[in-house]
């Protein structure tokens, strides 16, 4: 039996995962409460392995080492999954990496991952990473699609378009949930789409 793989992601309603330096912005955009903390952290209690691509890897520790206690990017879920082994799929890093339990898997990442889901014995789960998600989609090695989307526009600030370089797919929803009020969780079973005769 092959690992279950999610593709885990923050969004803006329009579709954003980040925005830019001349947002007023904070956090998951201000939005983060004790509910959806609490969610997210509840997720760690059971083992699994993350999946990350370079830049995400480096997004991460960057942001780590530059916060303090008490920052954002210090959430107690943050701290949880920094606790979980972690593949990087790189062609450009190399180890030891500033994660307690990480690994450098170079090549092509839909063969690493592809691996990962025949040998590992707890689920896989990727928090951002798009370009390495986008190839995952497209070769059909994701198993679930959670998108957490904040309610907010960031038209004018949106950075990161979360599936501006996907395929085209079928959305089967699995499970959804409000969290502190407005923060929509989806969790998706995706299917590539097969367009309909002409």
């Amino acid at each position: 039996m092959t690992a279950t793989y999610t593709f885990d992601v923050f969004s803006s309603l329009d579709g954003y995962g980040s925005y830019g330096g001349d947002g007023d912005w904070g956090g998951y955009w201000g939005k983060q409460g004790p509910e959806l903390l609490e969610h997210r952290r509840a997720f760690f209690d059971t083992p699994q392995r993350m999946v990350f691509g370079a830049t995400t890897y480096r997004q991460f520790a960057t942001m780590l080492a530059e916060s303090s206690e008490g920052d954002d990017v210090r959430d107690p879920w943050v701290s949880r999954m920094r606790s979980m082994p972690l593949t990087v799929v790189s062609s450009s890093l190399t180890g030891p990496l500033d994660w307690p339990d990480a690994t450098v898997a170079s090549g092509d990442g839909i063969e690493v991952v592809r691996r990962l889901k025949e040998e590992s014995d707890v689920p896989l789960r990727s928090h951002g990473s798009l370009t390495l998600n986008w190839a995952l989609l497209a070769a059909g090695l994701v198993d679930r699609l959670q998108v957490t989307v904040f309610p907010v526009l960031t038209g004018r600030t949106g950075t990161d378009p979360v599936f501006g370089g996907a395929d085209d797919f079928d959305l089967e929803l699995l499970e959804h949930r409000t969290l502190d009020g407005d923060i929509q969780e989806l969790v998706y079973r995706p299917t590539r789409h097969v367009p309909r005769p002409a």
